[in-house]
């Protein structure tokens, strides 16, 4: 197998819940030898409050998300990425796409005043990989872990959250862009699919580019 080497110091892998993005980030880790920085949302005390009761627990919920991921964010930016690569789960950004499908209008007002304050600097990353994949491949994987309280998630929930995705990243210009329909390859088990995703992020240097792929099982036929 020939030897991948990535000029990226710093790469970012998103996309709604249940597309995949946490083992991915693991696997470019372990590939390059590089150091992860995955959200732990069990460490949310109030996740679990929200999937049974929504409305009451949705901004400290989001508040709580949002102090994680701006100290993962610190921590980042503390360290010298020009000796080891780090590959993250999220970005700052994603937090707000979450809080305006969640809060109701004056949650949002101060739910965005907290965020201005913690977020004016933060580090780009040098590449960002968004995992698209339908509902109903979302649902099959989300079910298939097994996380209790993510059995809760409702389709149309699910559904607003991949369209803001969608929107979000169709005027995302802030990094270079690896779009990714992931509906039908297969991350965790095949290797011959990661390879070749693989090779698609090594290239990307800038702009934008979209990648739509085949099971690697079924190019062989």
């Amino acid at each position: 197998m020939e030897m991948i080497e990535l000029a990226h110091r710093y790469i970012v892998v998103e996309g709604p819940i249940g597309v995949g993005k946490t083992h991915l980030v693991k696997r470019l880790a372990e590939s390059f030898s590089g150091t992860t920085l995955v959200e732990q949302p069990e460490e949310n005390p109030f996740l679990e409050k929200f999937y049974h009761y929504p409305k009451q627990s949705a901004l400290p919920t989001q508040l709580s998300f949002l102090m994680q991921r701006v100290k993962l964010s610190k921590e980042l930016q503390q360290d010298d990425l020009f000796n080891d690569l780090k590959v993250a789960d999220f970005m700052v950004e994603k937090d707000r796409l979450f809080a305006q499908i969640t809060l109701d209008d004056d949650e949002l007002a101060l739910y965005n005043m907290v965020y201005d304050n913690l977020t004016f600097h933060h580090r780009v990353p040098d590449l960002v990989v968004y995992l698209q994949a339908p509902l109903s491949v979302l649902k099959a994987r989300v079910s298939k872990r097994s996380v209790g309280y993510e059995q809760r998630i409702e389709d149309a929930y699910l559904q607003r959250l991949t369209d803001s995705y969608a929107d979000f990243f169709h005027y995302y210009d802030d990094a270079p862009l690896l779009i990714v329909n992931a509906e039908q390859i297969d991350l965790v088990n095949s290797e011959a699919d990661y390879q070749n995703l693989l090779a698609q992020i090594a290239t990307l240097q800038s702009g934008r580019q979209y990648y739509n792929p085949l099971p690697a099982a079924e190019k062989k036929k």
